[in-house]
């Protein structure tokens, strides 16, 4: 098992983001992943920096601590050509330590370039599938070129390649994601601890990592880190069908009003008592999950870097014994 801690861009800027990328991996976090997002999803979380120079900047001040997009739309805003660029030019200066996670986007990301977010949820898997095979088409270096029902690709060649393209995490909520997972990618990517999106990977060959994000607020006292996640993070109840399709942060704002600290309680890990973030791991782990990530929706960043290194670390791993 390894374990990695959730840079929340939508809550801190940049600057922040590579101070605590930098106190994760003193405190012996494997590697840290970030979200890869056009806007935050509430406004008063306030920031929503351009992940890639984030992670180009993690990589420079790092040694050894992994890096992750968790994850990256490379159908709508981004052309896939420009990222298989980046994740290329992120793997030479990370000295391969990067893992290229992607997904079918949400619209509150997406629709900010104007040409539409797609509606039906077939055709962005569709999109994802022909950007899949644009990267790994680049990949393999040389001059090439793609005509796809959705995306196009006219005479493009990545110049500057690792030896080892980085992995691919493709995310999954459910079968198709996950044989799109094993058949075009490296590893799997999910949110929720269902053993079944695993099984689907492994019946349809897929034998990579496989990550998830496990929700939890860490302060001194349940209240004021259930306090904190109800006012930043409630939107995280509204599940995958509703986070894909809102286009604006007062949409999820509105959307949430009738959440409460007792909805928080019950999905997130709250507080500084460790064996509530042990509970909250091991249904990932149950389901088959290898590579957790620690969403800390609490209001310190550095009291729960601590706690991790201090209260947390080792008996977590031991769970993995």
């Amino acid at each position: 098992m390894q374990i990695g801690y959730k840079l929340a861009a939508e809550a801190f800027g940049p600057t922040e983001l590579i101070r605590q990328a930098v106190r994760a991996e003193a405190a012996g976090f494997d590697f840290v992943e970030i979200s890869d997002h056009y806007h935050p999803w509430l406004d008063n979380q306030g920031h929503s920096p351009f992940a890639w120079t984030v992670l180009g900047a993690i990589a420079a001040r790092t040694e050894r601590i992994g890096l992750a997009t968790g994850v990256t739309c490379p159908t709508v805003r981004y052309h896939p050509a420009i990222i298989a660029q980046a994740a290329a030019t992120l793997a030479l200066i990370s000295e391969g330590r990067f893992t290229l996670g992607v997904g079918s986007g949400e619209r509150l990301n997406e629709h900010v370039v104007g040409t539409g977010f797609p509606d039906s949820v077939h055709e962005r898997h569709r999109r994802l599938r022909e950007a899949l095979e644009i990267i790994r088409l680049l990949w393999r270096g040389g001059y090439q070129s793609y005509h796809g029902e959705y995306l196009q690709l006219s005479d493009a060649r990545v110049f500057d390649l690792p030896d080892e393209p980085p992995v691919i995490a493709v995310a999954a909520g459910g079968r198709a994601a996950a044989h799109l997972a094993a058949e075009l990618g490296d590893g799997l990517f999910a949110t929720e601890p269902k053993a079944d999106i695993v099984e689907h990977y492994h019946s349809s060959g897929g034998k990579g990592p496989r990550y998830a994000e496990v929700p939890m607020a860490w302060a001194e006292d349940p209240h004021t880190a259930a306090q904190a996640a109800l006012d930043t993070s409630r939107w995280a109840l509204t599940g995958w069908k509703v986070m894909s399709e809102l286009p604006n942060p007062v949409n999820f704002a509105a959307a949430t009003t009738t959440v409460r600290e007792e909805d928080i309680r019950n999905q997130f890990a709250c507080g500084s008592d460790p064996e509530d973030y042990l509970n909250a791991a091991r249904p990932y782990l149950e389901a088959g999950f290898d590579h957790l990530v620690m969403q800390n929706a609490g209001p310190d960043p550095d009291g729960f870097i601590d706690f991790f290194r201090d209260d947390l670390a080792d008996r977590l791993r031991a769970l993995d014994a």
